[in-house]
């Protein structure tokens, strides 16, 4: 048995279920774009307040660290508050720490204002993929969150070209500022539109589903180490990518096609994985993109620098298209009235391990070298393999007691 029971429901279903979907989508957009507008700005930042690499790194930090530390007390504060008052929030809140940078006449006042955006983007990866579970459901959830999923990376790519624009047009402080009211827009248009009363109900109906009824406890734990690997493979090998790469003869400017390549191949993969997933199954889509994620690794090795370019595409599929099965699951294995406290630890697990596993790969590379290091990395996403055997064992124990 695996974690989708039923996959002859189209997507999305009602008007209620459309609306959730597209206020998830909206905010995942947004608070993505807001995530990666600072690659935009650091630029400029160094420029204008004469910083170094390493104040322009730790800038980076204060934004991504604030948005990953908090999102275990943003899923308990919905528990208590409701996840779309607390998405709303949060969303106004990222807004208001761009309207702050904006505003901002020095350092100190730049640093508060990417803190104060840390804090309000934390809300949205947990909450935005409660609201969704909540509206279609457990059984459901898998395609929901992986058209959810895609909307980040939609967001990923226009919010920072949209900046990129205004700023052809007027100066940066106006340009972040209308970017940074955005975020009130938005959290007006979730309190407004998301279909609150309904999802409750839906939820209360749904009690009895997935993990309500009995979900084994090892399970969400053995889907949380699963999704560690994945996003601690992942960033390593965006990381190494370049240095192999560039060791073929590649240009910067072929360095720059090859990462578009992967991150337009793992756009696609978090859609249609999420839609492959829903339809064979979280464990045989698990071992599917793993594997292939392992082969592709090797298999970019020994290839020439033009064979890599054609397998790039493929490979940012099977490296992306996990998450969307996995963030899909949760729903599943945890009762609704906990989804977003589970959420919260699996999104908080999974951009913490990303973030910190380039730094433990590093060191190892400096060891035993770029290609030696690949290696490895391709064998440590195998591991996910036998946890995707030891989950389908506990979702059938689940099978038997129901």
């Amino acid at each position: 048995m695996t974690v989708v029971a039923n996959t002859s429901s189209v997507l999305p279903q009602t008007q209620e279920e459309r609306r959730a979907l597209g206020v998830a989508c909206g905010a995942h957009a947004l608070h993505d774009g807001y995530t990666d507008l600072v690659y935009v700005l650091l630029p400029i930042w160094q420029a204008e307040f004469g910083l170094s690499y390493g104040e322009v790194g730790i800038l980076r930090s204060l934004f991504s660290g604030a948005l990953a530390g908090f999102q275990i007390p943003s899923g308990l504060l919905a528990e208590k508050l409701g996840p779309a008052r607390v998405l709303a929030a949060g969303t106004a809140l990222a807004g208001c720490g761009y309207l702050i940078a904006g505003a901002s006449a020095g350092l100190a006042m730049l640093v508060i204002a990417l803190i104060i955006g840390g804090l309000g983007a934390s809300t949205q990866h947990p909450l935005a993929s409660t609201l969704v579970a909540r509206a279609f459901g457990a059984q459901r959830a898998i395609k929901a969150i992986g058209t959810y999923n895609f909307a980040g990376d939609i967001g990923k790519m226009t919010v920072p070209v949209a900046a990129a624009l205004l700023m052809t047009l007027m100066p940066w402080r106006p340009t972040v500022a209308a970017l940074g009211a955005c975020g009130f827009a938005a959290a007006l248009a979730i309190i407004a539109l998301m279909p609150q009363q309904a999802g409750e109900a839906h939820a209360a109906a749904k009690s009895t589903e997935g993990a309500a009824s009995g979900a084994p406890r090892r399970g969400f734990p053995l889907l949380l180490a699963i999704g560690v690997l994945d996003s601690g493979t992942r960033m390593p090998f965006l990381t190494f990518l370049p240095f192999l790469l560039g060791a073929k003869g590649a240009s910067v400017t072929g360095i720059g096609l090859a990462l578009t390549l992967v991150f337009a191949g793992g756009a696609c993969g978090k859609l249609v994985c999420a839609f492959i997933g829903a339809r064979i199954g979280v464990f045989a889509t698990v071992v599917l993109t793993e594997v292939a994620t392992a082969l592709g690794i090797v298999a970019l090795l020994p290839l020439s620098l033009e064979a890599c370019y054609a397998l790039l595409p493929l490979i940012g599929v099977a490296l992306n298209g996990t998450s969307s099965v996995l963030y899909g699951s949760v729903p599943a294995l945890v009762a609704p009235e906990r989804r977003a406290r589970a959420f919260s630890i699996f999104y908080t697990g999974t951009i913490g391990t990303g973030a910190l596993a380039p730094v433990v790969y590093g060191f190892l590379g400096d060891v035993i070298g770029v290609r030696t290091t690949l290696v490895v990395l391709a064998c440590v996403v195998l591991v996910t393999v036998p946890l995707a055997f030891a989950l389908r064992s506990a979702l059938a124990e689940r099978a038997v007691k129901a």
